[in-house]
């Protein structure tokens, strides 16, 4: 079975992924911070974002592969990684600004959380099926 669409959100995510790090190198080596964030109110947003992002995509990527190995429709999973890069990104860019336009982070946040429950409830009705079935 050939995998292509979680591989290429995967691979999308992680080029985001490296530009929230690079934000973030930028700012500590510019005010020359080396561990933490120095009070530095924008790099505590970046630090954040990064950190944030770090923390959300790899579930909602997770969840995605299982869908996609366990046969799920393409749609479903273009639709779960469009909503997971543009809210991942939403969010991002919502907690780096100052002052933070909160209708980005609140739709960032709900973007993710549908991903993550669609994708969850979509996973436990497979299996449920497929213990019931097999």
């Amino acid at each position: 079975m050939a995998l292509y669409i979680t591989p290429l959100f995967a691979g999308l995510l992680t080029l985001l992924y490296i530009f929230l790090s690079v934000r973030v190198i930028g700012v500590r080596k510019s005010e020359r911070i080396g561990l933490g964030d120095g009070g530095h109110g924008g790099l505590q947003r970046r630090m954040r974002a990064h950190g944030n992002f770090a923390e959300y995509t790899p579930l909602g990527l997770i969840l995605m592969l299982l869908l996609e190995l366990t046969g799920a429709t393409p749609w479903l999973l273009w639709a779960l990684g469009v909503g997971l890069f543009t809210g991942r990104a939403l969010h991002a860019y919502s907690v780096s600004q100052e002052p933070e336009p909160l209708r980005f982070r609140i739709a960032g946040m709900a973007l993710t959380f549908t991903v993550l429950v669609v994708a969850a409830l979509m996973l436990l009705a497979r299996s449920a099926n497929g213990l019931l079935t097999g």
